[in-house]
């Protein structure tokens, strides 16, 4: 949830690439800032700030009043205690000697609180975090090694955590540890990095090693050591990272959230054609052989927000292709309600970071009941990606919006592709529309191209109905699941409230919150269905609703007789068709927020990579 960023170098001062390191990081949402550096003249030099980066830039002159070859930053996402100056990272020790950033959960940290107070230790803050800053000092001043602080402090908490820890007495020394929050390496001629995100490092180098759990990292500006929780040695395998660094930046554009609904059709062609070879799908990463797909007797999807609406698309598209049963659920809800998970359940991962905490946890639970699990993620070498049994990238590049676009639309597409491949392996889909759906998958990058012709159209209709206060999406079928994204979308960025419903739900209670004026976009693109969709338009047209109409081409004439506005996008096949009508949803919301005057790529309480439950 959190930015940390790290350096330590040779003649570098560290102060201004703290700062454009969280400047690379703003992206993932945040309520404060801070940074920490050391010098030999002037020890420990610590400044944070409530509010944006920008405050604490000016604060430190673009960090020149802070001299310094090593320190630390972080931007803050409040978890414990508000939004504040004191609550803001780092957090020293009461002697002043030691600072630290923090991602993560203590969720021991009321006792550890109530052990330290009674020793005399005064908090300055709310926050668990500033607990383990109090311990190093204790366990430091007892044993006066600084590793050795560290490994008894972490025996001592219990959660989740990404540590970027810096001591007044070791001058040229950033130590690091990580546990269920993601923390990376990174190596240059120039000094060496840690940070909680690649993006914040992509200017300085590309060699990268992933921290797992339980490590711990010594940095230097001459290198890096690492060790597992008993203090050996570890050696570890580095990347590199092949992000072009342009496409972590607006490149002209008003906002990255646009920029990226911009990319989609790129991003899709990337997705698809390498692994579709002289017409049939090829998924190198993943290892099931007929055989043992025939052995699954169920499938569960599991993942957290937009990558949740994605599981409830691929329910649809996977029963009809699999024949096999499909279960949605939560991540945050999968640990705690007994799943039915066994040696022949296939269970699907889906994170755009693969550092999601609630859906980490809920793959280990399918794991250790037994099931078998594939990982759909986009961040090669995260977590998730080298703890399933079998990954597949979206390959969707860097996502720099809060609201995810381009990566959803990936996902979708990559979710679909498997369901194909399955299907194949299992015999249950016939060769015509295995032929067809293949053919309409390649060319849904050039009809997406069309979609997003219609830019000034969706403008005007924003422009139309941005002051509402109440939004609702009907639908059936696939059209359902995918106003679960739309109205998502809506409500992340513009604050509007908005919920989604199943149209056929409507008479079961829903349409008590129809009233004159209420706006209702109706979802008609998924063609099997679209005569029960407009019958439950006419109902609530009769009780006074404005209706904002999307429908496929073939079916625009039909939607426009009793809609009040209309979005057609191309027709493809059905089963694809959400990947073309959820853009125009995605450029709904943005224009919708853009004229509420909200900050669209850092909506207010929202985080990009949710790594704390």
């Amino acid at each position: 949830m959190c930015g940390i960023i790290g350096f330590v170098g040779r003649e570098q001062q560290a102060a201004p690439i703290l700062l454009d390191g969280l400047q690379r990081m703003e992206y993932r949402g945040y309520d404060s800032a801070g940074v920490a550096v050391r010098s030999e003249s002037k020890g420990l030099q610590v400044k944070k700030t409530k509010g944006r980066l920008q405050v604490l830039s000016d604060m430190i002159h673009g960090g020149a009043d802070l001299e310094g070859t090593v320190g630390i930053g972080h931007t803050r996402w409040a978890t414990h205690g508000e939004p504040s100056d004191l609550n803001a990272h780092p957090h020293v020790s009461e002697d002043g000697r030691i600072a630290l950033v923090h991602n993560g959960i203590i969720e021991n940290y009321l006792e550890l609180r109530e052990h330290l107070q009674k020793q005399g230790v005064r908090f300055s803050s709310d926050t668990d975090s500033e607990v383990v800053a109090h311990l190093l000092e204790l366990h430091y001043n007892e044993c006066g090694n600084m590793m050795e602080a560290v490994g008894r402090v972490l025996r001592r908490i219990r959660g989740s955590y990404a540590l970027g820890i810096i001591c007044a007495d070791y001058p040229n020394t950033l130590i690091a540890a990580r546990k269920d929050s993601p923390l990376i390496l990174g190596f240059s001629g120039e000094g060496n990095f840690i940070a909680s995100d690649v993006t914040a490092m992509l200017r300085y180098t590309r060699d990268v090693v992933y921290m797992d759990d339980g490590e711990i990292a010594v940095l230097t500006a001459e290198g890096i050591d690492v060790f597992d929780s008993e203090l050996t040695p570890v050696e570890k395998e580095h990347h590199q990272v092949d992000w072009d660094v342009s496409a972590a930046e607006k490149g002209g554009y008003p906002h990255f959230m646009f920029k990226e609904i911009l990319e989609q059709p790129e991003a899709i062609r990337k997705t698809v054609q390498p692994r579709i070879r002289d017409g049939r799908v090829v998924l190198e990463g993943l290892s099931m052989t007929a055989a043992e797909a025939r052995d699954i007797s169920r499938v569960f999807i599991i993942a957290c927000g937009s990558s949740y609406h994605v599981g409830m698309l691929s329910k649809y598209v996977w029963e009809r292709l699999l024949r096999r049963p499909v279960e949605v659920t939560l991540a945050s809800e999968f640990r705690y309600c007994d799943p039915l998970v066994d040696e022949k359940s296939l269970v699907v991962v889906i994170s755009q970071s693969g550092e999601t905490l609630d859906t980490m946890a809920a793959m280990r639970e399918a794991k250790r009941l037994g099931g078998r699990t594939l990982a759909i993620v986009n961040v090669v070498g995260s977590s998730i990606a080298r703890e399933a049994d079998d990954v597949l990238y979206t390959w969707a590049g860097p996502e720099v919006a809060v609201a995810t676009t381009k990566a959803y639309s990936t996902q979708l597409v990559l979710m679909d592709l498997i369901g194909l491949y399955l299907g194949d392996l299992l015999g249950t889909v016939a060769p015509e529309e295995y032929s067809a759906i293949l053919t309409e998958m390649q060319l849904l990058p050039q009809k997406l191209e069309q979609v997003l012709g219609q830019t000034e159209h969706i403008q005007y209709l924003a422009s139309r109905y941005f002051n509402h206060h109440s939004i609702f999406f009907i639908g059936r079928n696939l059209d359902y699941a995918m106003g679960m994204e739309g109205s998502l979308k809506l409500k992340e960025i513009s604050y509007i409230h908005s919920e989604a419903y199943a149209a056929g739900e409507l008479k079961h209670g829903t349409i008590s919150l129809i009233e004159p004026g209420t706006l209702v976009v109706a979802l008609g693109t998924y063609g099997p269905l679209f005569d029960k969709a407009m019958s439950n338009v006419v109902e609530v047209k009769a009780r006074g609703a404005e209706v904002l109409g999307l429908a496929t081409e073939p079916l625009r004439d039909r939607m426009e007789k009793t809609a009040d506005a209309v979005i057609a996008v191309p027709e493809t096949h059905p089963l694809l068709q959400p990947s073309l009508g959820v853009v125009p949803l995605q450029l709904f919301a943005y224009y919708v927020a853009l004229h509420r005057g909200c900050d669209i790529d850092k909506p207010r309480n929202l985080a990009k990579s949710v790594t704390v439950e």
